[in-house]
């Protein structure tokens, strides 16, 4: 059997410079900012940026229509709910004033009832 024969600087050093020859040529085979797809595949990235913020400015628009749309029901909803107050308002004063009618014919009546009794006492006081 033969011995092992581990690796001497030589063939780490050769080992290295290969890696870095493969690393250059890698980089060396990317294409360049002026290359035709890079230009495209920019293109196609930016149309991608300008769809999704399109998107985007529709749904807030979406939702500053529903957020009016909320408003303007509850703007309606308060108008109907002080338009029945305003009834309520109006029943409850319609309702004192006859209350109050009320009470002046109550007090009309008892005056004439009180002069009619004053007058029937003065004209016994006549009679004697």
């Amino acid at each position: 059997m033969a011995g092992y024969k581990g690796n001497d600087f030589n063939d780490r050093a050769a080992a290295a410079a290969a890696a870095k020859r493969a690393l250059v040529e890698k980089f060396k085979a990317q294409p360049s900012p002026d290359d035709p797809a890079v230009i495209e595949r920019q293109q196609k990235q930016l149309a991608i940026v300008a769809a999704r913020e399109a998107r985007a400015a529709d749904r807030e628009v979406l939702r500053q229509v529903e957020l009016a749309r909320q408003a303007e029901l509850a703007v309606i909803a308060a108008a109907e709910q002080a338009a029945r107050d305003a009834e309520e308002v109006a029943r409850q004063v319609e309702v004192a004033a006859e209350a109050v009618r009320a009470k002046l014919r109550e007090a009309a009546l008892e005056a004439e009832r009180k002069a009619a009794r004053d007058a029937r006492y003065a004209a016994r006081k006549a009679r004697r």
